[in-house]
This record gives C-alpha cells, structure tokens and sequence, in this order.
C-alpha cells in the first residue's frame, strides 16, 4: 500500500511539473518576438499539455499547476531573457526527476517516454533564438577587458597614488576611454567578420559592458576614504560581476560555469596583483608621496 502511495505521489508530481511548464511556456510565447521564437514556445507548450494528460491517465485525477513557480520563471524569464529562464527551469526539472525506481516495472516504457519527451523539448530549445545571447560574446570582451584592466589599474593606482580622489578620477578616465576604444575595435572586428551580428550593436553591448563595470569598480572610491578598503571591496565587486556573469552564461548557453568563473577572476586577479606590485615598485623608486 505504501508502495502505491509513493508512485501516485510521484506521477502526481510529474503531472503537477508538466501542467506547470504549460502555463509558464504558454506565458512566454504571448511576449516574446520574433513570430519563430512565440512558435516554438507554443509548440513545447502544447507538448507539455500532452503530457499532462498522458500522466492523467495513470493518476485520473486533475492536478494544479504550482503558481508560484509560473510567476517565478516568467519574471526572470522577462528581466534576464527567455533563454535563461526556460535553461534555468529545465536545469531544476533535472535535478528534481533523476530517480525513476518507483516507477520501474509498474509502467510500460515510462523511461523510453520520458527520454523522448526531454530529447524533444531539448531539441526545440535548441531552435531559439534570442538576441542578447547572440551579442553574449560581445559582452563577455566588454566585462572580461574592464574586469582584467580596472582592477589591474586601480590596483596599482591605489599603492602609487594612496588618495582616494585620485585614484577615482584616474580610474574613470581610463576607464571611459578604454570602453570607446573597445566599442570601436568591436565594431571593427564584427564588421570585418560578416556575421549575423550587427556591428553597431555588437560595440554597443560592449561598451555598455565595459562602463557598467567601470563604475561598479570606482564607486567605492567615492563613497569611503580609505583607499585600501576601497580597493578590496572593489575586487570584491569584481568577484561578484564575474560569478553572476558566468553563472548567467553557463546556464544560458550550457556551458561549464565552474571553468569560465576560474579562468576570468584568475585573469583578473593575477593582473591585479602584478600592478599591484608594479605600483609599489614604482613609487618606490620614483620616491614619490602625494
């Protein structure tokens, strides 16, 4: 008896998940453009509904989609792009259906079906396609430039300076010019390539990039006086834009997150600590005091 309770409750649970799917995908395809990515949604919508009926059959009984996840995933589907919100929930729905025992040998093919339905919905996500993530690498040069020159410069502008006003100035003005100079070089390489990337966007999203994290880094330096908290918390700063980042990257283009984390904050902080020492030399040297 307890056994059959514990597979009814497990269908109901996949029941519950695949009415819920439903109401998120049949959310996003009412916003999203262009007419191919509302189609697709529509179609893995439609599939979702399918399979909640063929769950029904086994449990006979109607089952509530979990709201609180549709407005969830809708949400973040709207802030950070619907990519990342269908990758983010589908990654959950993983985790959460990895063990199939109860259900082995109380109903027929139920890990053939299961497999087929994943291949498939995986397949059309495959077909989406979203702009911001086609301009992703645009981006990442934007973040991974600012984020490896800004801390390598401020790290050494903090020990060859010591003033906190300063080091912000000198850090805004290397900053705004290397973000132009990066939007220019982007534009350039995009046009050179002749790929579905339009150049004046591609330099747009990397300057954008680039200044967003410029004034993430140089803030401290306004709002607190010491110059060596300052520069801690700015690479703190730093730690945090490129966790987030590469967590967004990861889920949204199925990459490794553990990887491109290590590889950008290592770069950055490896640079960081070689100006560091660089501006220690120099001031050194130079004698200077200001």
């Amino acid at each position: 008896m307890h056994s059959e309770e514990a597979i009814g409750s497990q269908l109901e649970r996949f029941q519950r998940n695949e009415i819920t799917e439903y109401n998120i995908y049949k959310r996003l395809a009412a916003f999203v453009k262009p007419e191919k990515n509302r189609q697709i949604l529509e179609r893995i919508a439609e599939d979702e509904f399918r399979h909640y009926q063929g769950w029904k059959r086994y449990t006979e009984k109607d089952v509530a989609p979990n709201m609180w996840a549709v407005w969830f995933y809708v949400l973040v589907s709207r802030i950070f792009g619907f990519t990342f919100g269908i990758k983010l929930m589908e990654r959950g729905e993983e985790d959460a259906q990895k063990n199939y025992d109860l259900l082995r040998g109380k109903i027929p093919n139920i890990e053939t079906w299961i497999h087929e339905e994943d291949a498939h919905e995986e397949a059309l996500i495959g077909m989406l396609d979203e702009e911001r993530l086609r301009y992703a690498g645009s981006v990442v040069l934007g973040l991974n430039d600012a984020l490896v020159e800004l801390t390598g410069a401020l790290a050494g502008l903090t020990l060859a300076l010591q003033n906190t006003q300063l080091i912000a100035l000198s850090g805004l003005i290397t900053g705004v010019a290397a973000s132009l100079s990066m939007a220019a070089s982007e534009y350039l390489s995009t046009r050179s390539e002749k790929n579905q990337k339009h150049p004046v966007r591609a330099a747009v999203y990397t300057g954008i990039a680039y200044i967003f994290t410029v004034a993430a880094l140089i803030l401290p330096y306004l709002l607190f006086p010491n110059y060596l908290i300052d520069l801690a918390i700015s690479l703190g700063i730093a730690i945090m834009i490129i966790a987030v980042f590469n967590y967004y990257i990861s889920v949204a283009t199925d990459e490794s997150f553990r990887r491109r984390f290590l590889e950008m904050a290592g770069l950055s902080f490896g640079v960081a600590a070689f100006s560091f020492g660089i501006g220690y030399l120099i001031r050194t040297w130079l004698g200077v005091e200001i």
